[in-house]
């Protein structure tokens, strides 16, 4: 295994950028599979809180995915793109604390 590694390593693909971006997208998929079930449980038991919550996760995993991935292929910068990750982070966090503090 660890031939494959060395391997990897020296043909260049397994860069820093490369392991980033990998991170990121099985992120983005185990996000996307638990807001599914979130919002598999809100549709089941008609739990609004529920909704909010499948929406936050989606929001903080796949959204901030989405974000970076659309934002680094138009070439813009680094500044740019880490507002963007801000902005729909707070928005997912926003979703869940709403599902965690409302009466609904």
């Amino acid at each position: 295994m660890t031939e494959r590694v060395a391997l990897a390593v020296a043909t260049g693909l397994l860069t820093p950028d490369a392991v980033a971006w990998l991170a990121l997208a099985v992120t983005a998929v185990v996000g996307l599979f638990v807001a599914l079930l979130a919002d598999r449980g809100y549709r089941r038991n008609d739990q609004p809180r529920m909704r909010s919550l499948a929406v936050g996760i989606a929001l903080l995993t796949t959204g901030v995915f989405v974000a970076v991935a659309v934002l680094a292929s138009l070439g813009v910068g680094a500044g740019v793109v880490l507002l963007a990750r801000g902005v729909v982070t707070v928005l997912g966090l926003c979703a869940v604390l709403y599902a965690l503090v409302s009466d609904q």
